[in-house]
């Protein structure tokens, strides 16, 4: 794979974490090289990395597909959960401490999954998403259970303006009797995306508020769009 750790611990976290902080996401740029990127989406049409697909229309969803990897996983989506959770686990827990809950994660993420399974959430989550013309994403939350890391990552793997037009990633924030505010988040192929699975803590006059996030896809105009999609708990 041609993203190693080192690639990782070289970045700016703290300049990340200030943008966490700031927006409740923040762009890694091309964290993967194109070949990983296409290696990545050429996975999509095979049925044995997965343990199941899901067809956005039939769920209300919106319009799309996607599969969650089985266990074990390819060795990139490995390599990479393992990589991105030590950098992430400490700004997760001052979130939580910040927002007055009272879980706090290991900062080994092998330690965190085996806090999951205890807990009956024992899938794997990490996807790979499809989209083609007209196909859409509607808001929503990745949570699937009572464990919840509170970042998740997602990494387009195919190129704006040339494989697809349209299909921005949006996110919206909700803060206490505001209207949501929405981001629009301009990402080319190999960029990752961190942002907030649920809920992030916002400093107020009086301390810190929650402000709840979602996030999707806006309508595809054209050709077709992959994403890899790394979500840290694991589903019951």
């Amino acid at each position: 794979m041609s993203m190693s750790p080192s690639r990782l611990d070289s970045l700016d976290w703290a300049s990340l974490e200030q943008q966490l902080d700031q927006d409740g996401c923040a762009i890694i740029r091309s964290l993967l090289q194109a070949e990983t990127c296409d290696q990545l989406s050429a996975l999509y049409p095979q049925t044995e990395p997965f343990r199941s697909q899901v067809i956005m229309a039939r769920h209300g969803f919106g319009r799309g597909e996607y599969k969650y990897f089985r266990y074990p996983l390819p060795t990139p989506v490995e390599r990479l959960r393992g990589a991105l959770y030590p950098h992430l686990v400490a700004l997760a827990n001052r979130w939580y401490e910040r927002m007055n809950l009272p879980e706090r994660f290991p900062s080994d993420h092998a330690e965190f999954l085996q806090r999951c399974h205890a807990a009956g959430q024992t899938r794997p989550t990490p996807l790979l998403l499809q989209y083609g013309a007209q196909d859409y994403n509607c808001l929503h939350q990745d949570l699937y259970g009572e464990s919840v890391f509170p970042l998740q990552v997602a990494i387009l793997l195919s190129e704006p303006g040339q494989d697809f037009t349209g299909g921005e990633f949006v996110l919206t924030e909700q803060r206490p009797r505001m209207q949501s505010r929405p981001h629009v988040l301009d990402l080319k192929k190999g960029d990752a995306l961190i942002f907030a699975v649920n809920q992030r803590p916002v400093k107020g006059v009086r301390g810190d508020y929650r402000v709840t996030m979602r996030h999707g896809v806006s309508r595809l105009h054209s050709g077709k769009r992959h994403t890899l999609g790394i979500i840290f708990h694991d589903a019951t």
